[in-house]
């Protein structure tokens, strides 16, 4: 069953948690999203339940869950600054929340878990060692939920490569390959040239999740997949697709300026944890996707050019309509 349940979307304003909140509800789901400064139990236009309140206060959360069979756990502090303050805290209060109403947490996984000896190739078992502060971080984010699975907690997670989309917020694409607001006039390429790497259109992982969440009685209690997303070969079609897509501005291609960061770390906690991930860009990072498609029987795909199109409109570096 899923029409007319109740799913409570944490961070339903961000990039994947606005994604997944207006699915959940063109499915049929009633959706409920928490924020500080929300006039409470009041229904907005595009009918989410908004309810005031803050993911760092347990009661908060457990008042928003009431009567929900769904959390959505996609709420992160702003930027990389104070993670380990908030985003531990943070799920202690959804999984106590989920284990009082019952509910199934889902959460949007990423690659930061994984180092360099998990790559090239990551299915759902592969070695969790990362070198990142942030990824250590996640890494016992999945520990706690995989203990609360034993607990009587139900768990999806859905991993997937680099983040892209119209309200994807901090991500590789508008803080690294081009400048929101603005006509893409370069594109700056993170990866090595030949070095492969996987990016994921929010508007799919959020689709993959709904899919999923249809059949989650028939998961198991702690469920984890990984998403093929968009694989770019060479290291060079993402930003080869960008240049199509914005072809009237004749962008060009260049370098990513790496060396900046090197500069700036000692100043700059997001710059500094940026840098930290490099081997994600020296290293083929691909997502097997083997255990979705035989679980959906497919992984919901929008074709490249339309994702990268959508995902320029929305960071207003193109005019809807533009590109033709």
């Amino acid at each position: 069953m899923t029409h007319g349940e109740q799913a409570l979307v944490l961070g339903a304003s961000g990039g994947i948690g606005s994604e997944v909140a207006r699915q959940l509800r063109d499915a049929g789901w009633r959706v409920r999203g928490m924020k500080r400064g929300a006039p409470d139990a009041r229904p907005d236009v595009h009918g989410i339940e908004w309810i005031q309140g803050d993911a760092m206060n347990r009661a908060d959360v457990k008042r928003a869950a009431r009567g929900c069979a769904v959390i959505v756990h996609a709420v992160n502090p702003p930027g990389y600054k104070r993670w380990a303050d908030f985003v531990l805290p943070m799920i202690d209060h959804t999984i106590a929340a989920a284990k009082a109403e019952g509910a199934t947490i889902v959460l949007p996984g990423t690659v930061y878990n994984f180092g360099p000896d998990a790559l090239p190739f990551i299915d759902e078992r592969a070695p969790q060692r990362p070198l990142t502060e942030k990824g250590a971080i996640r890494v016992e984010m999945e520990a706690r939920l995989e203990r609360a699975s034993k607990d009587g907690a139900r768990v999806l997670i859905v991993r997937a490569g680099d983040f892209f989309g119209p309200k994807a917020g901090n991500n590789w694409f508008s803080q690294g390959l081009v400048t929101p607001g603005k006509p893409v006039r370069k594109i700056s390429c993170p990866g090595a040239r030949g070095v492969g790497h996987e990016w994921s259109y929010l508007p799919d992982v959020a689709r993959t999740m709904i899919e999923l969440l249809r059949r989650r009685d028939t998961l198991a209690p702690f469920a984890r997949f990984h998403m093929g997303g968009h694989w770019d070969e060479d290291g060079m079609q993402f930003a080869r697709a960008i240049q199509r897509v914005a072809a009237r501005n004749r962008p060009r291609i260049v370098g990513f300026p790496w060396w900046l960061l090197a500069l700036a770390s000692p100043f700059n906690t997001t710059f500094r944890e940026l840098r930290e991930m490099r081997y994600l860009w020296r290293t083929p990072v691909r997502m097997n996707n083997a255990l979705l498609v035989h679980t959906l029987g497919h992984e919901p795909h929008t074709p490249l050019d339309k994702a990268v199109e959508a995902t320029l409109v929305g960071l207003g570096c193109l005019e809807p309509g533009e590109r033709a």
